[in-house]
């Protein structure tokens, strides 16, 4: 059908957007709502945390725009998806990484499984949480390495130690266990974007009321990690609070591209990645379990859409 104008009127064929929200308008949402945990990542950990978010952000850039440069592909930069992707990897690391393995996994994030996958839109899983795993799988002592925080002075202290899901798995010294005040706040040790619950919460109510995201994922996520935890004769509210449940509720596990289009999808992913979490983390080797639950429930989301895909009315079932 063609196009044409009358005065103030343009008729033409479906589909019919009426809306200025584009790839850009929700990325820079997303990073607005990051900015909490970002600031709170520098008191907690020192200048180091926020210098290393800033390696990771600039790498993936960098690394975009020399892959599409080298396959001739127009840059796709200024849409901010690089940005984030780093500003995601860095949350995921601890304050005291090297930088190189920092540049190392932002090259997994973006040229492994974004770039060669076809770009944003097209790649399978989270780039930043599938580039945490291959360096906890790489550089284990160095991913696993907590530098503690100095309350007194917010920075970070000589001294390194457990999480406190390593210490609740260790079951050693359970009175060395962090308050849920102090996870709330974030004073505990853990990867630099992830421990100050409030400034996540924060964010996540940011991107709920500005409609970036759906409520569905992130309430089922940690309302199973609650329940879970409350039938095994844990406190749930550790667990929410404690490693990066809140993290990968809010931002990571809402990932457009890789968690299911319908609420209801969204629903079982939500819940998939909070029983998951909860067995590695209780009945697991490893202490934490967000980002292997994230990525499993990712490798699942074609069959999750699948199995919920609506029939055209009138259709046969396929």
């Amino acid at each position: 059908m063609g196009r044409f104008n009358q005065g103030s009127l343009v008729v033409s064929s479906s589909p019919h957007i009426m809306d200025n929200v584009n790839t850009t308008r929700i990325m820079l949402d997303v990073l607005i709502a990051l900015i909490p945990a970002f600031i709170m990542s520098g008191f907690i950990f020192g200048p180091r945390a926020l210098l290393l978010t800033i390696t990771c952000i600039a790498a993936c850039v960098v690394f975009e725009a020399g892959f599409q440069y080298l396959i001739k592909k127009d840059s796709t930069i200024t849409d901010l998806s690089a940005v984030l992707t780093g500003t995601l990897l860095g949350f995921n690391l601890p304050s005291s990484l090297p930088f190189w393995m920092a540049v190392v996994g932002s090259f997994v994030a973006i040229v492994v499984v974004k770039q060669i996958f076809g770009g944003i839109g097209q790649n399978f899983a989270n780039p930043a949480i599938t580039a945490r795993i291959v360096l906890l799988v790489s550089f284990a002592t160095p991913m696993t390495t907590w530098p503690l925080p100095n309350q007194l002075l917010g920075t970070v202290d000589a001294v390194t130690g457990a999480t406190p899901l390593g210490i609740l798995n260790m079951g050693t010294d359970l009175a060395a266990l962090p308050s849920n005040m102090d996870l709330f706040l974030g004073y505990v040790g853990g990867s630099l974007g992830e421990t100050s619950a409030i400034a996540l919460l924060l964010g996540g109510i940011y991107l709920i009321w500005r409609k970036v995201i759906e409520p569905s994922i992130p309430l089922a996520f940690i309302g199973t990690v609650f329940i879970f935890a409350l039938l095994t004769g844990q406190d749930p509210i550790f667990h929410i609070f404690a490693g990066g449940v809140m993290l990968g509720a809010f931002f990571m596990a809402t990932d457009y591209v890789t968690s299911p289009r319908l609420t209801s999808g969204k629903i079982i992913f939500g819940i998939g990645c909070g029983l998951l979490t909860m067995v590695i983390r209780l009945y697991g080797s490893y202490p934490e379990g967000v980002s292997f639950a994230i990525l499993l429930m990712n490798i699942l989301t074609p069959q999750i859409d699948m199995l919920l895909r609506r029939r055209t009315y009138g259709g046969v079932k396929i």
